[in-house]
């Protein structure tokens, strides 16, 4: 039998655009810390949350970095997370990879605890074998390390698996633990973003996420 061959899944921009229920949770934690979210700059999807507020509490002038992860993360929970929609054509390639033999993980910088609520929302958690994302500790909250304790705990070999995601944490994240990367082009990284970070592969259409997958763990 051959070794197990694994597919890691960043969340946001990849299997759903969750832009809706992050902006909502945003401006919320925004409001309460005093500001009006109708001056704040554009939302960057993709990083860490403590990296996305501190840019945005750098147009206030304000550091309390802290306070907002915590306004937002009421607001998420409650009412934000509800916001996600699978991209159309994602819950058909699962299945078509789940049926080929691989095995699937998220790895997302997202909550864990919010990543499976969503998941389970949609019902999409069933797809996985296992649903991975950041901590209270804060251990896990870049790729890298994340996708560091991902390969340890589920003893997956980086030369049998890939990483997918759409924007350059996710790329360059898998490259510090010598995964290959795709990227996929529907989300919100560009393409010149994908590229420059060094991603192994592009796929343009949900449709082609099974076969490119495929393709690039047999070869």
């Amino acid at each position: 039998m051959p070794p197990t061959r694994s597919v890691l899944f960043d969340l946001d921009g990849t299997l759903v655009d969750s832009r809706p229920g992050i902006v909502a949770s945003c401006s919320a934690a925004l409001r309460a810390l005093g500001h009006d979210p109708g001056n704040a700059p554009d939302i960057a999807i993709g990083p860490p949350l403590e990296d996305i507020l501190r840019s945005l509490l750098q147009a206030y002038g304000d550091n309390r970095i802290d306070e907002a992860a915590v306004a937002y993360r009421r607001h998420y929970g409650e009412i934000g997370l509800l916001g996600s929609e699978p991209y159309p054509g994602i819950s058909d390639a699962l299945a078509e990879m789940r049926r080929a033999g691989l095995r699937i993980y998220l790895a997302t910088s997202k909550r864990e605890v919010f990543a499976r609520r969503i998941l389970e929302n949609l019902d999409l958690a069933t797809h996985f074998d296992g649903i991975y994302g950041s901590v209270p500790d804060g251990e896990r909250d870049h790729k890298p390390e994340l996708l560091a304790h991902i390969l340890s705990d589920q003893d997956i070999s980086p030369s049998r698996s890939l990483m997918v995601g759409d924007r350059r944490h996710d790329i360059m994240g898998a490259h510090a633990v010598k995964m290959r990367s795709l990227g996929v082009l529907w989300g919100y990284g560009s393409r010149q973003e994908i590229e420059t970070a060094g991603a192994d592969q592009l796929v343009e259409r949900p449709a082609d996420l099974s076969r490119i997958v495929l393709s690039m763990l047999n070869g």
